[in-house]
């Protein structure tokens, strides 16, 4: 299926690695030029390259931490006109309400949550202004289950699930749609090695880690490119008339 994004430009936060880069390597594939942004500029630029060989497409790396307003119009003042933007930079750190302390909660919504709602309102002047644009926050499932254990980030995620449809709301008139996703256990770098950590802990051989994921649904984690799949759907007319919808990709998990 032709998703009808090739030549749009779309800017990808944290597209270095784990779900960015997967949504970077779709869009891509469709035909996108990308504006990456991340803080390591080792990994952004390898990534960047890697994709620019395969797809031949036009791919201008930004590194910034974009947990401040400062950082965030700066990364706006360089990429120029964006058609689609991708939120996904950020990660909230476990830990219930004793175990997360203030400094290192408030750093975290910085970028996660404050980063989002920053980048949508800098970018978002111009898309009104050609009354056209898409805006996808990839947000994570903790934002409807809620776990004790995950609370900043389960708070956090809740934040950006409202600000989300909320957005969506007052954006239609703008031409501009607004989703979210909210992925489950997703097989990032990250997940495999924290599985690894696990499984060394538990069975004293970190390469029996696949075990670690035998009870979710399908006995797996989900994939990246899972992911990357729907935003590209969500982000192309071939979805014109989604707005203010969040998808779960968590393989129904209960």
């Amino acid at each position: 299926m032709d998703l009808q994004i090739a030549g749009k430009r779309a800017l990808v936060t944290g597209g270095n690695k784990g779900i960015g880069r997967a949504v970077a390597e779709v869009l891509a594939e469709e035909g996108c030029d990308l504006v990456l942004v991340a803080r390591d500029h080792a990994t952004l630029d390898a990534a960047a390259d890697d994709i620019r060989n395969r797809h031949q497409v036009n791919v201008q790396t930004i590194a910034a931490d974009l947990s401040t307003d400062a950082a965030v119009r700066d990364v706006v003042g360089q990429a120029g006109e964006i058609d689609i933007l991708v939120n996904n930079a950020g990660a909230i750190p476990p830990g219930n309400l004793m175990q997360v302390d203030d400094e290192t909660w408030r750093k975290a919504w910085d970028l996660k949550v404050f980063g989002y709602i920053s980048l949508c309102r800098e970018i978002y002047p111009a898309m009104a202004a050609r009354k056209s644009g898409v805006i996808v926050n990839i947000i994570g499932a903790a934002g409807e289950r809620h776990p004790a254990g995950y609370m900043a980030g389960a708070g956090g995620n809740s934040a950006l699930m409202g600000f989300t449809r909320s957005l969506a709301h007052s954006a239609h008139p703008d031409g501009i749609r607004v989703v979210g996703i909210n992925p489950g256990a997703i097989l990032t770098d990250r997940a495999e090695m924290l599985a690894r950590t696990r499984a060394e802990a538990q069975f004293g051989d970190a390469d029996r880690w696949p075990e670690m994921h035998k009870n979710l649904p399908f006995g797996r984690a989900g994939k990246p490119e899972e992911v990357a799949n729907a935003v590209a759907f969500l982000a192309s007319p071939r979805s014109s008339y989604t707005s203010g919808t969040i998808l779960t990709i968590d393989g129904g998990k209960e």
